[in-house]
């Protein structure tokens, strides 16, 4: 059957892509980053298990092999589109998504490029590897806005003297202020050096795309 398991669980995480973005239309922070993470990293899981389970049970069909790749770029698209709105537009961090989003739209040009014979780019391990940690980057970038929005949340309404003494220890930290922040700050630092990885990740894999397919580019 075209609709068995793996090809709906691969189906539901390219819908839930742009529901990424619509839980920050409808819902106000940090709920929508708590919905977004638990969204993203819901639809992430599938990713392992479609392909899992499609090759156990021996379900592999066309649709599937289709969608697969359009879910995971619709994913990661979306949610960087998403991250850097609500950023800072730090260069630190447009960057390696901007490297991602050339990346994606690169290889997806030389493909639809290529026609028939764009059997040539396959996936492959390590590009496996770089969707892979493209994915749990974002999961830990979405994160980082739930620890900042409870922080802020915890000191609305506090005297600035009276939130650098508690994070100093000069006064009981009751509302738990330290971890929060430390929670802001270091899931917003691992994430980056994540992304960056994966984008280093994704410039090598784009590269070894071009190089399989120059020989169908001359002439």
């Amino acid at each position: 059957m075209i609709w068995n398991i793996p090809n709906i669980l691969t189906t539901l995480r390219l819908i839930a892509a742009p529901l990424v973005a619509v839980m920050f239309l409808y819902f106000t922070r940090p709920y929508a980053d708590i919905f977004a993470v638990v969204l993203f990293v819901g639809a992430a899981i599938t990713d392992w298990f479609d392909g899992y389970l499609a090759r156990a049970w021996g379900q592999q069909t066309k649709l599937g092999t289709m969608l697969d790749p359009i879910a995971d770029k619709a994913m990661v698209v979306i949610a960087l589109m998403v991250i850097i709105g609500f950023s800072s537009w730090s260069p630190w961090l447009v960057l390696p998504a901007t490297m991602i989003l050339f990346r994606e739209v690169f290889v997806s040009g030389l493909r639809e490029f290529l026609g028939d014979t764009a059997g040539t780019l396959k996936v492959t391990q390590l590009a496996k590897w770089k969707t892979t940690l493209q994915m749990v980057a974002i999961a830990v970038l979405f994160s980082q806005g739930v620890f900042e929005h409870y922080f802020g949340m915890s000191v609305w309404g506090m005297d600035d003297d009276i939130v650098v003494a508690i994070l100093n220890g000069d006064q009981p930290d009751v509302q738990g202020l330290g971890w929060k922040l430390a929670g802001a700050d270091w899931s917003g630092r691992i994430g980056l050096w994540l992304l960056w990885g994966a984008a280093a990740l994704t410039l090598i894999t784009g590269w070894d795309y071009f190089r399989k397919a120059t020989p169908y580019l001359k002439g």
